[in-house]
């Protein structure tokens, strides 16, 4: 015989938010993250001071790179999560560019936010997200130029990456001996 009792499968104590409320709430939390990190971004960028806690917490750390400041923040909103991931993939894939990446998909959603505040309905925000990609990327491909011809050219434009870096004046060095 099949029983029909339900089956708990939250702990206990979990909470669930529907609807508007659930879109709101994962708006704050990955606007939170976008906080946090955006105030390391660029050459005037600050430092964040990382104190660890709990059973196993050993020394201070001080940095200003995103994706360290991330990987080391417990987070528990899905959208907060998802900016995270953002800049972990970005981390792996690229190597540089977490605290941008993040920075502008919580900008993103702050503009979602306001347009989804105005009635405009979320497929539509896609809609537009894709269409604004499709025209950025035709504009970049346009302003693009190989300099892989021209060696000066092609080691000046390295060397804008690695100064951002603690080992970039070294490897700018080497390139230009």
């Amino acid at each position: 015989m099949v029983s029909l009792n339900p089956v708990q499968i939250f702990q206990a104590g979990a909470e669930e938010d529907k609807g508007e409320t659930a879109r709101m709430s994962a708006f704050v939390g990955a606007i939170a993250i976008g906080d946090l990190i955006k105030t390391t971004l660029g050459p005037k960028g600050m430092d964040k001071v990382m104190v660890p806690t709990g059973p196993h917490a050993t020394g201070i750390q001080v940095t200003n790179d995103g994706a360290t400041i991330l990987k080391s923040i417990g987070v528990d909103n899905p959208a907060a999560k998802v900016l995270v991931d953002i800049s972990l993939v970005q981390d792996d894939e690229v190597g540089d560019g977490t605290t941008s990446v993040t920075v502008l998909a919580c900008e993103l959603l702050k503009e979602a936010e306001r347009l989804v505040n105005a009635k405009i309905h979320p497929q539509t925000i896609i809609a537009g997200w894709r269409l604004a990609t499709d025209a950025a990327r035709a504009a970049l491909t346009t302003v693009a130029r190989d300099n892989s011809g021209d060696p000066q050219k092609f080691n000046e434009v390295s060397c804008v990456h690695f100064l951002a870096k603690v080992v970039g004046n070294p490897i700018c060095r080497c390139v230009y001996v």
